[in-house]
């Protein structure tokens, strides 16, 4: 995860409230307008003890599940350029639903998540 948060993020910050955090941390809420003109509410664990072993970030929509634009924007607001993030499905009893437009990015910080030969996806051009 980033030493610091965008300006934008820092704007957006949730002061009062349960999900309330101080200027400056990593972790806490934060409403803020995403780069397709939406209303984003963001939801980062931050980093270190309290994260337990996994950066978390959830990004939610009022009337809509975030898309590719929004989610890219969020990774690079909390995550570095070198860093990789993944979104997860798992098995169906596992499942939590808390909102039904929201998505999740998670790395894990005891593993390196592998990936697969970039031409599988198919060519970069």
């Amino acid at each position: 995860m980033r030493d610091q948060l965008i300006e934008k993020l820092e704007a957006g910050r949730i002061q009062r409230g349960y999900y309330a955090s101080s200027p400056g941390d990593m972790h806490g809420g934060f409403k803020v307008v995403g780069p397709k003109s939406v209303a984003l509410m963001i939801m980062s664990s931050g980093t270190g003890e309290m994260c337990e072993g996994w950066e978390h970030v959830s990004v939610s929509c009022t009337y809509r599940t975030p898309n590719w634009d929004e989610m890219c924007w969020v990774k690079r607001a909390f995550w570095r350029d070198d860093e990789v993030v993944m979104q997860l499905h798992p098995v169906e009893t596992d499942y939590v639903n808390h909102h039904p437009y929201c998505l999740h990015l998670w790395r894990p910080l005891n593993a390196t998540i592998p990936l697969p030969p970039a031409e599988f996806v198919g060519p970069k051009e």
